[in-house]
This record gives structure tokens, sequence and C-alpha cells, in this order.
């Protein structure tokens, strides 16, 4: 891509700028990303394997599989929501690539949508019609519609860091197809560098369940062990399996100047392989399943920074950094965000902690007293946050003249 049509990319960027810095932005973006694709993982992994486990059906998988299909609606809730902050992220700082990337597959885009929701429907179909013995259909229908929409987004997010190949895209020979009816930026390699991690993260799920559920009423010792032990070892496979597909990916984006030798790259790489290393020594899975699933997160927050700074590198290559857009300092939405932020967490990890304590234990939430002040602020906030923010929109809205 020439250095007009960048220019004139960075002059459909917004011109009030960012309220606050790029760089922050961009931090927030790849956390709440590595957040959302730990639940898009868990979701593919419990669903793809109450499939599997279907077919080869024994106690333990049909008790699994009733697991499975309980978490897989709660985590499907989950990754939808936490995957809004990254993509408003993008929205921010990647606009201009963005925005094309969907224009060129907008039905694509719209499709997503759609994708989503059945996927989200036959899940909870599954889920209900596990308690009258199972519909394996539902389950087949939402993993099917779930690796749809994963494609759907995979190749917007490969068309957004592929600007050199937009006009060949949209052109048919001599005539323009503006359409966006068709989908480009697929890299399979890519994509599975994404998918298969979702086994081996469904595999450390299953460990924290044994651990969980020690002790438990109704759960038995050899279930448990089974349990952390499949768990285990379908984590070491699948991470094998992904280190090769990684590989791979190095291999064919080793060409992009400043990415194979980046530190922030062979810092993922370096993690990737120490978290096999761990997983090949690992014994007693069940006992270590807290450590283990706290490694596998930071390896999976290097992977996102390792895949920023692919993009970061590509965009940068052509002329493109986010550092040069334009900082139009505003205290009041970021602070007003900061909090919001901070509000989230204290109201999910109350919910957090009601959900492990009642798991843990036979007592209903009433009888936890113990939790009561936490529960008030946690009920709270949101209503403080709505006067609040409610407010600053009267506020603004009389100020502004756009309310007599």
């Amino acid at each position: 891509m020439n250095t007009i049509a960048f220019e004139y990319l960075k002059l459909l960027r917004d011109p009030m700028g960012v309220p606050f810095y790029p760089q922050v932005f961009e931090a927030l973006m790849v956390l709440t990303f590595a957040l959302h694709i730990i639940f898009v993982n868990l979701v593919i992994g419990t669903t793809g394997l109450s499939i599997w486990y279907y077919i080869n059906r024994n106690d333990y998988t049909e008790r699994l599989i009733g697991g499975f299909a309980r978490a897989s609606t709660i985590m499907t809730s989950l990754a939808i929501v936490l995957g809004v902050a990254p993509l408003l992220f993008v929205q921010v700082i990647y606009d201009p690539f963005w925005y094309t990337a969907n224009n060129i597959s907008a039905w694509w885009v719209l499709g997503f949508l759609l994708f989503i929701a059945i996927s989200f429907t036959t899940s909870y179909l599954f889920y209900f019609s596990d308690k009258k013995g199972g519909n394996i259909i539902w389950a087949i229908l939402s993993f099917v519609f779930l690796i749809i929409a994963g494609i759907v987004i995979h190749a917007l997010s490969e068309q957004m860091i592929s600007p050199e190949k937009w006009t060949k895209w949209i052109t048919e020979g001599d005539k323009i197809n503006l359409y966006g009816n068709k989908l480009h930026g697929i890299n399979v390699v890519r994509f599975l560098h994404f998918i298969i991690p979702s086994f081996a993260v469904t595999g450390v799920f299953m460990m924290l369940a044994s651990w969980y559920y020690r002790g438990k009423e109704g759960y038995s010792e050899s279930y448990l062990n089974w349990l952390a032990n499949k768990g285990r070892k379908m984590a070491l496979i699948f991470s094998i399996i992904q280190g090769i597909v990684g590989a791979i990916w190095y291999a064919l984006e080793i060409d992009v100047k400043g990415f194979a030798l980046h530190p922030l790259t062979l810092l993922g790489i370096l993690a990737g392989m120490s978290y096999i290393g761990y997983l090949m020594k690992l014994k007693e899975p069940e006992k270590r399943a807290i450590p283990t699933a706290i490694f596998t997160f930071m390896v999976i927050l290097l992977m996102a920074i390792t895949r920023e700074t692919l993009r970061n590198v590509k965009l940068s290559n052509m002329g493109y950094s986010i550092g040069d857009y334009k900082l139009s300092l505003d205290w009041g939405s970021t602070v007003l965000f900061l909090l919001t932020f901070i509000m989230g967490i204290i109201v999910v990890s109350y919910i957090a902690t009601i959900v492990y304590k009642l798991g843990k234990s036979n007592k209903k939430v009433t009888e936890m007293p113990e939790l009561d002040t936490f529960g008030k602020i946690a009920v709270s906030l949101p209503v403080i946050w709505f006067i609040v923010v409610a407010g600053f929109g009267i506020i603004l809205a009389f100020s502004n003249g756009a309310l007599p």
C-alpha cells in the first residue's frame, strides 16, 4: 500500500482523537482479549468434547457431558460479555482498518451476530434436553455455528491487518464488488492456533473441577481422579499440537520485518515451550490445579501479546502507528470508565464468591452472613453508577441544548 493511501487511512481516524493515551487502550485491549478467549476456548472445548464423549459413552463421560452442558451456557455468556471490551478498543485505536475490513465483508459481519445467536440458543436447548436424556444434535449445531462465527471474526481480524490486499479483494476483473458478500482473509493455520487450545484449556478446567468437587457429597473419589488425570492428559496432548501449529504459523510470518526476533514474540514462544514442559512433569494434577490454571492464563496472555505484536509490527511497517493518534485528554470520561471497570470487577467477584461457596457447601446464601456487606456493596454500586451516568447525560444534554 502506498504512502498516499495510508495518509488517507489516517484521515479516516476520529478527528476528535482519543480521550486517553492509546497505549493504555492497547494494553487493556490485550488483557480483555485474553480473558475473552479463555471463555471462548471453554465454550468450544466443552461443546466439542460433549459430542465426542456422547459417541464414546460410559458412566463417567455421561456425567461429564451433563456438567459440560451446564458450563457451556455460562461460558458463552461470559465470552460474549468479555468480547465487547477488546472489540471496542480495536474500534478506538485501529478504526480505519477495522471498519474497512467490516465493509469488505459486511454481510458476514451481520451473519456473525446470527451465528452467535444460534449457537447460544442451541447450547441452551442442549442443556435443557440433557435433563431428559440428552439430544446431541443441539450440541452439534451449537458447535458448528460457533466455529462458523469464529471463522468470520478471524477473517475480519486477518483482513484488518492486510490493507495491501484490499484492492484485490474488492475488484473482480474490471469491476468493483462493494456488496460485502465475500469473506477473504482466512488463514487456516492462524485460525487453528486459536481453536486447538480450546481442548487444552478445557483439560485444565477438568482439573479444576476435580479439585473443586473433592469432598462434596455425590462425587466419588474414582470419578474425580479420572477427571483430573483425563484433564491433565488432554491439556498436554493439545498443548503439544498447539505448539506444532504455532511453529508453522511462526514460520509463515517470519518474513514480517521486526516480528520474528521481537522480544515479546520470543517471550511468547518461551512461555509456550515452558508450559508444555510443565505439563509433562506435572504429577497429582488435582492438587496442582490452581497453579496450572494461573500458568495457563499467563501463557494465554503472552500469546495475546504476541498476536498484538504481529499486528503492531505489520501496520508499523506500512507507516501506521497508534502512537500517532491525536490525543485529546478527557479526564472525565476516562475516570468514569476506570470506575466502571472497577465496579464490574467488584460485582463479578461477588457473584464468583457466591458460586464458589455454594458449590463447596450445602448452605444457602442467606446462611452466609459473611457475604452480607460484600453483597450490599455489589448491589448498590450499579445503582450508584446508573444515577451518576444518567445525571451526567442529563446535565450535558441541557448544557448543549439537546434538551429544552
